[in-house]
């Protein structure tokens, strides 16, 4: 049975990339809209484009030298210099990801916008549509890349003997190695982009001018708008994509351990070889699962959205729970004994139904301490009646304590996996967390999609109601976007432990002693690295804004057609255009396209290739340099000190921004406090932007990041054990 699901699996990743093709096809097919549409859809499509290429002619670079070497250190008798070959196809699945969700997202975008001019339903099935492409073409290339390359590799060695399987799982590394490298360089290259696109449209736009950041009048807001695709589309495909791919190894890995493969007979179904192959069989089925879950969000007008991703996400979940249930009966013998401890599949069932559950909780969880009319972000509401500094500690306060509940659910997930199936169990929960990628991942893509059409709307000039309808999906896009967040470092952390489990196998290391000095010394270093890492991504946000506002500045005051509009914005404050003088409107309509967009793309563009190298070869050579000099265990200290700080910094700063920007909204739909109206423009308003300006690099830039930097330099150590056993 093991050898027809060796073939059957990469033929799951092909459905999915054929349902993508599809999908995409069905996006290009729908109207674009008028002229001015598809000029600014244009605009904000070509920024994305040049962006992509830009990064990825840097990291082509590092692709290449890091390749190189790979090869010629793969000479150990465990290891090949087949490793660095499944490091570049990581590489290559990794950035075509991203690639594809931003092809389909920058073409779902402004028909998402059209599509919203006669219906929400419409809209939504546009907008989920693009976002599905995203979600199915990161799974699909996963288990294609993973499942072929095992394949491929099984073929060349032969598994007939544990030995050899175990030597197909150690070149296989380098595939997460790849997928890694590349989703920390466009997660931090995606998240400056972004946010200092943002803190300039803000900033100045909104605080300074007085303008929403999507009026055409405001210089940054195409870079604002591409800055939605490159980091929270782009950004969050390759961000999961390595989770996912990272889960499914490091349980391979353990697998092999937990069915005491060391004794592996080819002829026999329970000799180990299916509880490698089971994640990936699971991996192929989330496929599927998704894929139907994709045809129930369907929402009429005067429904609610956020119900119909709801119920796709559901349903699939249900579904992948049945799925795996008679997946796991049927792969592993109802019970075992593996260095003396005895297992059963309904152990390795209830782990991985841990692993769903604690996923769907920290989601919840999430939305709880960022959603809009929550006690925490009406708390932080209320204390910006004083002003920016208390709207400030409050946000920080929220954050800090929104990650109590996630930690306790992640510490009983591990506990109960572990107790059920041991270090494999924990794994096999990440991989449960996971397996439902594919519309989780369609569902966070749909966000910057509808966030995208309202921005279109706004500098499209279309009427109110259409910006309305964008407004209801982004409101929900905000939220999933949030949960997204949520699940994606829950999924971290136990991907991370999975696979430095999966390193302390192969090295041989049975514990790690904290009393041993190169231990401690490593555990403090790693404890050190998010803060050291966020430091650099904040601070490169704030550099780059910094260009873009003082750019933002400039073409206000040297664009003579710009100034005059902005004049007359002020003059008709509180007015309608139609109730403007004939005057007022020719001298406003004669600014439109005069802003210089692209020189906003370049900053952001330049700024974020120049400013993300740094912290991705920080991720990459502290865990070479510590494993070299100070050996297995000096690492393993290293591992487990970023892990927890990594995975706290993370849930903190993501959260903290989360609340700060729906604190935001709340001003700008109208908020009562102690009896009192604050709207739009008020000085609570104005100080919650201040505070979002804040949280915006946490929440997009540095809190995401760290999810891949702990995953990251555990792939790095798990490629590098081989030359570490003891």
């Amino acid at each position: 049975m093991g050898q027809t699901m060796m073939y059957a699996i990469p033929a799951f990743g092909i459905v999915a990339l054929l349902f993508t093709f599809w999908k995409s096809a069905w996006v290009g097919r729908q109207e674009v809209g008028n002229e001015k549409m598809a000029r600014i859809a244009k605009n904000i499509a070509d920024g994305a484009m040049a962006f992509l290429k830009a990064e990825y002619k840097v990291l082509s670079i590092f692709v290449v030298v890091v390749a190189a070497l790979m090869a010629w250190s793969g000479m150990n008798e465990n290891s090949s210099w087949l490793v660095a070959l499944s490091f570049v196809l990581g590489a290559i699945c990794s950035g075509l990801a991203g690639l594809i969700g931003m092809k389909v997202a920058t073409k779902a975008n402004v028909r998402t916008t059209n599509a919203a001019r006669t219906s929400l339903g419409r809209a939504l099935e546009v907008a989920f549509a693009g976002g599905s492409v995203m979600g199915l073409g990161v799974v699909g290339l996963g288990v294609l890349g993973l499942g072929g390359l095992f394949l491929i590799y099984s073929n060349m060695f032969g598994i007939s003997t544990g030995q050899e399987v175990i030597r197909v799982i150690n070149i296989l590394t380098g595939f997460s190695f790849g997928a890694s490298s590349i989703a920390l360089f466009a997660r931090v290259g995606g998240g400056i982009y972004t946010k200092a696109a943002d803190v300039g449209a803000d900033l100045v736009g909104k605080v300074e001018a007085g303008i929403p950041e999507d009026h055409p009048l405001n210089p940054a807001t195409i870079a604002d708008n591409v800055g939605d695709n490159v980091g929270d589309v782009a950004g969050m495909g390759a961000d999961l994509f390595e989770s996912y791919v990272g889960s499914i190894i490091g349980t391979m890995v353990l697998g092999a351990a937990f069915m005491g493969i060391t004794g592996f007979d080819s002829t026999n179904d329970y000799g180990g070889l299916n509880a490698v192959l089971l994640p990936l069989v699971l991996a192929a089925t989330g496929i599927i699962t998704s894929i139907i879950g994709t045809f129930f969000v369907k929402v009429k007008d005067g429904g609610n959205p956020h119900t119909a991703l709801n119920m796709g996400e559901l349903f699939s979940a249900l579904l992948m729970l049945i799925a795996t249930f008679f997946i796991v009966r049927m792969m592993l013998p109802a019970e075992w004994t593996a260095g003396g401890t005895e297992y059963s599949s309904m152990g390795v069932f209830y782990a991985i139904l841990m692993g769903l559950a604690s996923g769907l909780a920290i989601g919840k969880i999430t939305e709880y301490y960022t959603g809009t009319g929550t006690k925490p972000v009406q708390s932080i509401v209320d204390q910006s009646v004083t002003g920016a500094a208390t709207n400030i500690i409050a946000g920080l306060g929220v954050g800090m304590q929104s990650t109590a509940l996630p930690i306790i659910v992640l510490a009983a997930a591990i506990i109960g996996a572990h107790e059920f199936a041991g270090l494999y169990g924990i794994a096999i929960a990440a991989v449960g967390m996971l397996s439902n990628t594919g519309i989780q991942l369609a569902v966070d893509a749909y966000g910057p999609i509808s966030d995208n059409a309202g921005g279109i709307a706004e500098m499209a000039d279309l009427p109110k109601e259409v910006r309305e309808r964008t407004d209801k999906l982004d409101a929900v896009g905000n939220t999933t976007a949030a949960i997204g967040k949520g699940f994606a470092i829950g999924s971290a952390a136990l991907t991370a432990l999975a696979l430095f489990a999966a390193y302390m196998s192969i090295t041989g290391l049975t514990a790690i002693n904290i009393a041993n000095p190169k231990v401690m010394a490593g555990l403090l270093v790693g404890g050190m690295l998010p803060f050291l890492f966020s430091a650099l991504s904040m601070n490169a946000v704030g550099r780059a804004a910094m260009d873009m506002i003082q750019e933002v500045r400039r073409q206000f005051k040297e664009i003579p057609e710009l100034t005059k509009a902005l004049a007359v914005m002020k003059k008709n404050d509180g007015k309608e255009m139609k109730d403007w003088s004939d005057a007022d409107r020719t001298t406003f309509d004669a600014a439109d396209g005069k802003a210089e967009y692209d020189k906003c793309v370049e900053i952001s563009t330049k700024a974020s290739i120049r400013e993300m190298v740094l912290p991705g070869l920080i991720a990459v050579i502290t865990p070479v340099l510590v494993g070299f000099l100070g050996k297995a265990e000096m690492l393993g200290g290293l591992l487990a000190g970023v892990t927890v700080c990594g995975v706290l910094m993370a849930i903190f700063q993501s959260n903290a921004g989360g609340a700060w920007d729906n604190a935001k909204k709340m001003f700008e739909e109208g908020v009562e406090i102690k009896g009192k109206m604050y709207y739009k423009g008020s000085e609570p308003h104005k100080a919650t932007v201040v505070g979002d300006t804040v949280g915006d690099p946490f929440k997009d830039t540095s809190g995401p990041s760290l999810n891949i930097l702990i995953k990251l330099m555990a792939v790095v150590a798990l490629v590098l054990a081989p030359f570490l056993t003891i």
